[in-house]
């Protein structure tokens, strides 16, 4: 199997927004960059991915994990996207790195990482029924407290999406400390339906205890809605 790669790619946000718009995708950026990396790349080639862009700049550059290489990525935009989508993605700009084969236990690193903390729920629970995608946070809070808001000890929101983020990484990391950098809530689209839910960026350190596991958390992301922006490790040295 190829190795993982790290990619970076510079976009042009003048016509993302506007071939965001002919293609319907509304305000939801994520899926908008889902379409455009699946029409160019191949479905799934190139997620988790994270869009970073500057206050009202006019570019942005796009990071994700991906096992094509950039030869490979290259040759496929050229050969399948259309010119509209080439006219936002700077392929002379594409710059690719292979990422580590094997990680070493008890490895140290701090990241950088947006998530969408949800949870769906394997019972009805309030308003919501079996299955519903809810706040991590609200399933927490209706799992304390079915009765309704409690008067002493409430539920605290940080407390339990680091919670929720030490489970997610799961064999592959333990969370040595996460610190809460951007609370939002953002509504995404998901075929003809809109919902609201949370969005949060930690700055934290980890340390890998299951390299091969570690491995796989990098390309599957972190959580729900890696295909959209969320769930990706981007990776700094610790301190």
């Amino acid at each position: 199997m190829n190795v993982l790669h790290l990619i970076s790619l510079p976009l042009d946000l003048g016509p993302l927004r506007r071939w965001a718009a002919m293609r319907g995708c509304g305000a939801d950026e994520g899926i908008a960059l889902h379409h455009l990396l699946s029409e160019t790349f191949g479905k799934g080639v190139t997620q988790p991915f994270r869009l970073m862009a500057a206050p009202g700049a006019a570019r942005a550059t796009l990071y994700a994990y991906a096992r094509a290489s950039e030869a490979d990525l290259k040759q496929t935009a050229l050969e399948c996207a259309m010119p509209d989508a080439l006219a936002i993605c700077d392929l002379d700009g594409l710059a690719v790195k292979e990422m580590p084969k094997a990680w070493r236990q008890g490895r140290r690193l701090a990241f950088d990482l947006r998530v969408r903390p949800t949870k769906r729920l394997l019972k009805p629970a309030g308003a919501f029924g079996k299955g519903a995608e809810i706040d991590a946070y609200l399933a927490e809070a209706l799992r304390r407290h079915p009765e309704g808001r409690p008067t002493e000890n409430p539920v605290e929101r940080e407390s339990v999406y680091r919670n929720w983020l030490a489970e997610r990484l799961g064999a592959a990391a333990t969370l040595d400390e996460a610190r809460l950098v951007r609370f939002e809530r953002r509504p995404v689209q998901r075929g003809k339906t809109s919902r609201e839910g949370p969005d949060v960026i930690w700055h934290g350190e980890l340390t890998i205890q299951d390299g091969d596991a570690f491995v796989a958390r990098l390309e599957s992301g972190v959580g729900r809605h890696a295909a959209f922006g969320y769930g990706m490790l981007l990776l700094r040295p610790a301190r």
